[in-house]
C-alpha cells in the first residue's frame, strides 16, 4: 500500500489533473497541444541530452539490460501481431498496429517518474540507456513490418528510408544524438548553459504528465474491447514477465533489473496511436489501449513494485 500511495498515485494524480482540467473545460485542447509541443520538442529533449551527455556509457550500456528489455518488447510485438491476425481476424495492417501497442511502452513519461519515486534519482541511468534506443528500435520494427505487409513495392529499402526520416525529424532523438556526441567527444557543457538546461528539465516531467492527461481525455474507450483487453494484458503483463525472465537468466544486477522490468511494465505510449493514425490501421484499438492501459497500470505497477527485489 505504501508503494501505491507514495510512488504511483502522485504520478497519476498529476496525469489526472490534466485529464480533469480538459474534461471540465478549464484547459483547452489548444493549450494541451501547446504544452505537449513544449515538452516533446524542447523540455524533454533537454532532459535526454543532459542525461545522455553525462551518462557513463561503458557502465550503463549493458547489453544484458538492453537484451532483457527488448526481448520483452519483441515478445509483445509478436503476440500483438499474431493475436490480431489469428485470434481476432484483423487485417495484416491492423495486426502490425496492434503489435506496435505491445512493443512501445511509455518509457519516458511514466517510466522515468515512477522509477525515480520508487528508487531515487540515482537509479535512472539504466532507464536512460533503454530510452536512448527506444524510439529508433520500436519505430524501426514497426515501420519495417508495416511497409512489408503493405507491399508498396519499396520493400525493406523503402522502409529504411522512412525510418531514417522519422528518426531524424524527432526532437527527442535529436536530443539523444547530440547528447551522445557531447559524451563521446568529452566536451564540457558550460556552467551557464547547464544551469539553463536544468531549469528546462525541472519543468519537463510535471508538464508532460499534465499534458498527457489532457491528451488521454480525447481517447474515449469504444469498440473492440476483447482486442483492447488482450493487448493491454500483453503490454502490462507479458512484456515485463519476459523481461524479468531474461534479466534473471542473464544475471542482471538489482538496479538495472528493476529499471528494465519497471519500464517494461508501463502502459502503451501515445506513440502507439500516432503510429496507428499514420497508417489508418486499428486506430480505435490503439487510442483505447493507451487510455485503458494507463488506467489499469495503476494497479499492475503496484504489483510489479511489490514483486521486484
Amino acid at each position: 500500500m505504501e508503494a501505491l500511495l507514495q510512488v504511483i498515485l502522485p504520478v497519476f494524480l498529476v496525469l489526472g489533473f490534466g485529464y480533469g482540467a480538459v474534461w471540465r473545460g478549464l484547459f483547452s485542447d489548444a493549450g494541451i497541444d501547446a504544452l505537449m509541443t513544449f515538452t516533446q520538442k524542447f523540455a524533454l529533449p533537454c532532459l535526454l541530452f543532459r542525461a545522455i551527455s553525462t551518462l557513463d556509457l561503458g557502465q550503463n550500456f549493458d547489453l544484458r539490460l538492453l537484451a532483457s528489455f527488448y526481448a520483452g518488447a519483441l515478445a509483445g510485438f509478436a503476440a500483438g501481431l499474431l493475436g490480431g491476425r489469428f485470434i481476432f481476424r484483423r487485417s495484416w495492417e491492423d495486426s502490425v498496429a496492434i503489435g506496435f501497442i505491445g512493443l512501445f511502452s511509455n518509457s519516458l513519461l511514466l517510466g522515468l517518474p515512477i522509477t525515480e519515486r520508487a528508487y531515487g534519482g540515482d537509479s535512472l541511468a539504466p532507464n536512460y540507456a533503454i530510452i536512448a534506443v527506444h524510439a529508433p528500435f520500436c519505430y524501426g520494427v514497426g515501420l519495417t513490418a508495416m511497409e512489408i505487409v503493405r507491399s508498396r513495392g519499396r520493400g525493406v529499402a523503402g522502409a529504411s528510408l522512412a525510418i531514417v526520416r522519422a528518426m531524424f525529424s524527432n526532437a527527442l532523438v535529436i536530443g539523444i544524438a547530440i547528447g551522445f556526441m557531447v559524451n563521446l567527444a568529452g566536451l564540457p557543457v558550460p556552467a551557464v548553459l547547464g544551469d539553463a538546461l536544468d531549469l528546462m528539465i525541472r519543468a519537463a516531467l510535471p508538464a508532460a504528465l499534465f499534458g498527457l492527461g489532457g491528451v488521454l481525455y480525447r481517447y474515449r474507450p469504444e469498440g473492440d474491447l476483447r482486442t483492447i483487453a488482450f493487448i493491454c494484458a500483453v503490454s502490462l503483463v507479458l512484456h515485463p514477465l519476459v523481461t524479468w525472465g531474461m534479466g534473471s537468466l542473464l544475471g542482471l544486477s538489482t538496479g538495472p533489473f528493476r529499471s528494465a522490468v519497471l519500464t517494461a511494465a508501463m502502459a502503451p505510449g501515445v506513440n502507439t496511436y500516432i503510429f496507428a493514425n499514420m497508417y489508418g490501421a486499428a486506430k480505435r484499438v490503439a487510442a483505447s489501449s493507451v487510455l485503458l492501459g494507463t488506467a489499469m497500470s495503476v494497479l499492475t505497477i503496484w504489483v510489479w513494485l511489490a514483486l521486484l527485489p
